[in-house]
């Protein structure tokens, strides 16, 4: 049985996983890199551990350094989060060799699924409907303008070991090609270290589904029903909602049970995601699979009630499901938003910095998956993603105005912030009816962007003004000056000493 865990990973994903893992009474291990020293995952954890430098290369994907430091403090196990190393087929097999257990899947499963053209010939295999395209990687730009006339324009040029949105090329006309197959190729070997690359045929108006799945060691796979994942901004998710208001009961139903066909298909074990691409008629293709959990896991947990970490852990354990298919039921309605430390209005660059006041927001059915803390300094090293903020509701209709509700409350200075963006978002009337697909945030780009003399400036202005004659109160109320000075601490007060009213 796991005793200990480690994880090797930082940041919200690293304080989630020790979460599950404190309730269910295992030990836990944080690795950090010098920027790291003071997040909240090192102070969360039972044990911590430097791992190096601030760049990632030197610490969280440095495989032999994670590996000597488990064995170093004992760690039965490792869960690798998402990122990182945790779909490195490589870091896998050492966790293998060394006697520790990787909570994940087979490195042949990663290995399999992750090359994204083996595993649309294994999903083919499986009867699982792929988008027209290459069975083969492209050999040539010669040979990607032949196969890219012959499926019809516009056509997605992707990195077979992409990933994030890296590699990837819609391409509209034949003269776009040539220079696509060259930067896509530059990019993925720069991202990846490796330039295959293959040709599918762009899917007009789709929507991004996603099905979650479980499959244990003993041949139970199950899905966990569906999100979706649509609003999108270069092929990087925003917000996500779980059921997806896009499909029909019957289509959810055919879905899912492809979804676990493609997961028996690799022989599945642990969580995973099996994406979709579907089409504004409802036709649906595979897209790919995530061999690891997703930033947007918690959604499904809120809609299904299910630790979808605690699930991983049993079937590392060699545990059989306990979860079966047909006792499982999506309930209410869940929305996601990824809180992310950028400036919106310079084109969404990182915007690391010092928050210098932070008030999240509370109530029922709100979560937060975050792990910063006034005072803490993002660093400029990693992805900029603060924390996700999460609310369920028991209708679609409830769960926005509740998202609506405490993106309002939430409040974070010191450091731009994607918060009013996302305000928008929820007000947007294609979002509110459910009418939307992955070009939401093109087509709705106007009313995302901050007027002003608009609310949001309003309430940034308000609180300056709080803020300074909270300032210029402070000291003349102080202990020592409220002896000999008797103005009052606000002018709300002194108001109501006017009246007579108000007695201190």
């Amino acid at each position: 049985m796991i005793k200990k865990v480690l994880i090797a990973n930082r940041g919200e994903i690293a304080v989630r996983i020790m979460r599950s893992c404190r309730e269910m009474g295992i030990l836990t291990v944080a690795v950090f890199s010098d920027a790291d020293r003071t997040s909240h995952h090192v102070a969360y954890a039972d044990e911590a551990y430097p791992l190096g430098a601030a760049a990632a290369k030197e610490s969280y994907l440095n495989i032999e350094k994670v590996i000597a430091t488990a064995k170093q403090c004992g760690a039965d196990a490792i869960h690798p989060g998402y990122g990182f190393l945790s779909e490195n087929a490589a870091f896998a097999r050492r966790c293998r060799e060394e006697g520790i257990v990787f909570i994940g899947p087979a490195p042949e499963t990663m290995e399999a699924m992750g090359d994204k053209i083996a595993a649309r010939q294994r999903m083919i295999a499986a009867g699982v409907p792929v988008v027209p395209g290459t069975e083969q990687p492209l050999q040539s730009a010669e040979e990607a303008l032949e196969v890219s006339d012959r499926i019809g324009y516009p056509v997605m040029l992707k990195a077979s070991m992409g990933g994030g949105g890296k590699g990837m090329r819609l391409i509209h006309s034949r003269d776009e090609v040539v220079e696509a197959y060259n930067s896509a190729r530059s990019e993925s070997m720069s991202s990846f270290g490796d330039d295959t690359v293959y040709i599918e045929k762009f899917v007009e108006e789709p929507h991004h589904i996603e099905f979650q799945i479980l499959g244990d060691n003993h041949g139970h796979v199950i899905h966990l029903f569906d999100r979706e994942c649509s609003v999108q901004r270069r092929n990087q998710k925003i917000v996500e909602e779980s059921p997806s208001p896009f499909l029909t009961p019957e289509l959810r139903k055919e879905m899912g049970e492809k979804a676990v066909a493609a997961a028996k298909a690799v022989n599945y074990s642990g969580a995973g995601t099996i994406e979709f691409l579907v089409d504004k008629h409802r036709n649906f293709y595979f897209l790919e699979m995530n061999t690891r959990l997703q930033v947007e896991h918690p959604i499904t947990e809120e809609v299904v009630g299910v630790d979808l970490v605690k699930e991983q852990i049993r079937i590392a354990n060699n545990e059989e499901l306990h979860l079966k298919q047909d006792e499982l039921f999506q309930r209410g309605h869940a929305i996601e938003c990824r809180i992310c430390a950028e400036d919106t209005e310079n084109n969404f660059m990182p915007s690391p910095g010092i928050i210098k006041q932070l008030t999240e927001p509370n109530g029922i059915g709100v979560r937060i998956d975050s792990y910063v803390y006034e005072g803490y300094e993002i660093p400029i090293y990693y992805d900029p993603m603060i924390g996700k903020l999460i609310v369920w509701a028991t209708t679609r209709q409830y769960a926005i105005e509740r998202m609506r509700r405490v993106l309002y409350e939430y409040k974070i200075t010191g450091l731009k912030t994607n918060l009013a963006y996302l305000k928008r978002i929820m007000h947007v009337p294609d979002f509110v009816r459910g009418e939307y697909n992955t070009l939401f945030i093109a087509k709705n780009a106007r009313m995302l962007v901050r007027n002003n003399g608009s609310n949001e400036e309003i309430e940034n202005i308000a609180m300056i003004a709080a803020y300074m004659d909270y300032l210029v109160n402070l000291e003349e109320n102080s202990p020592a000056n409220r002896l000999t000075d008797s103005r009052p601490i606000s002018r709300w007060r002194e108001f109501g000493l006017q009246k007579g009213v108000l007695r201190i």
